[in-house]
């Protein structure tokens, strides 16, 4: 895979505002833990190794034990998160795939008994800045970094 551009580069203005806008997003007040959750889920279901590179280092050094990081895509089948964590986990999925799942109203429901509605809304503008940010990665196909491997003899 080859990078097709480097934008911070090509339109620093550009990319500052969305900068900008995501660290304010960040600053509305959601618990560290369920914004690293966000920002990795959405990005497994888009398939952004830049992004699920990039967040999950995060979470770890945010205390995230591997396990939960590991089973995050198996989230339905594992007891690790906490019923609030389900509930929005079920709603990035709803708006990640919202061309497929035109966001059930059982996903929404959802939420209302784990999150206020200033919080939905903070929830799906994060939803929405981590999915631009997968879009951005994906489209200029941003590279993670990567650590050279020695093979044993």
């Amino acid at each position: 895979m080859k990078t097709r551009m480097n934008a911070f580069a090509v339109a620093p203005e550009a990319v500052n505002l969305m900068l900008e806008f995501s660290k304010k997003v960040e600053a509305l007040g959601l618990e560290p833990s369920l914004r690293e959750l966000v920002k990795i889920r959405a990005s497994q279901l888009n398939g952004c190794a830049f992004c699920i590179h990039m967040h999950t280092r995060d979470a770890r050094a945010q205390g995230m034990t591997e396990e939960r990081i590991y089973l995050l895509d198996g989230w339905r089948e594992s007891p690790l998160y906490t019923e609030r964590e389900r509930a929005a986990l079920g709603w990035i999925e709803a708006l990640t795939l919202v061309s497929e799942t035109h966001a059930p109203d059982e996903d929404y429901a959802a939420l209302t008994p784990h999150f206020t509605e200033e919080e939905i809304v903070k929830l799906t503008i994060m939803i929405g800045v981590i999915n631009s940010w997968n879009r951005f990665a994906i489209g200029f196909r941003a590279l993670h970094p990567v650590t050279a491997r020695s093979e044993a003899a």
